[in-house]
């Protein structure tokens, strides 16, 4: 189900704001690490955080359960879900074959912009697809280890970057909806298990490569060749998340930011 759709539709207008003001707040916080796995999340704490009545929260507490970035511990009271080594190899295994298709597919659109628009169906709707992925290409390949900086702690410009890339795919995928939402239904896992990995700046580095590897493989029009540099992406990152993912066991002050 969407996150969007979990929301009460009966809920008054104002509640369901509050409700979707502190899922949001919520869903930052554990997707980026300032509430790590196994983190307590009790209403009054959280209420009081957010500036917010109880009712909202538990609306949140609710959504974030149907997420699965949270797991009830007791009456009212959760914890930030544990992302456990299975958890992760089974969602790669679906990125794998969706990414690797949603990646295929955008090179064909690309491929298709070399023949006349009145040859190539929708060939004129999707005119800038090659310059968009050569722009990209060429933005990370400018990314190393010197320019992730440390006055950006949390890397958020390489993700904003990323960000842009998943945009890009999406916006290219218009011929295939069912794909698009099947990915983007994984992203919210997927930003979660890739911050693990965000303080190693080699591995970020490699991982601009990488994308910059499958934009270019997209500009040029290649299928293939964009399958297989998103394969041996997937296979670089889940190696490096499994290095670097905190088990259930661990003690989660351990592995606050």
């Amino acid at each position: 189900m969407a996150i969007e759709s979990v929301a009460r539709a009966g809920a008054p207008a104002a509640l369901r704001t509050a409700a979707d003001r502190a899922f949001e707040a919520l869903r930052v916080a554990i997707v980026e690490g300032e509430l790590p796995p196994g983190a307590p999340l009790t209403e009054v704490e959280q209420a009081s955080r957010l500036g917010v009545s109880r009712t909202p929260v538990r609306e949140a507490f609710a959504r974030l359960i149907a997420a699965g970035l949270a797991t009830e511990r007791g009456p009212r009271s959760l914890i930030v879900s544990h992302i456990e080594p299975d958890d992760v190899t089974a969602l790669f295994d679906l990125r794998r074959a969706l990414d690797e298709q949603a990646a295929r597919l955008v090179a064909q659109v690309a491929a298709a912009e070399t023949v006349p628009a009145t040859m190539a169906r929708g060939g004129a709707s999707h005119a800038r697809t090659r310059t968009r992925f050569a722009q990209l290409a060429a933005r990370f390949a400018a990314v190393d280890a010197t320019t992730l900086a440390a006055d950006d702690p949390q890397r958020h410009r390489y993700y904003a970057l990323v960000a842009e890339f998943d945009a890009a795919l999406d916006a290219s995928l218009s011929g295939s909806p069912y794909l698009a939402s099947a990915i983007a239904s994984t992203r919210v896992h997927l930003a979660r298990v890739r911050r693990l990995a965000r303080d190693d700046d080699e591995r970020l580095a490699r991982s601009a490569a990488e994308h910059g590897a499958i934009a270019r493989a997209i500009a040029d029009g290649d299928p293939e060749r964009a399958a297989a540099a998103t394969r041996l992406h997937l296979h670089e990152a889940l190696t490096s998340i499994h290095a670097h993912l905190p088990r259930s066991g661990d003690d989660p002050a351990k592995e606050r930011p």
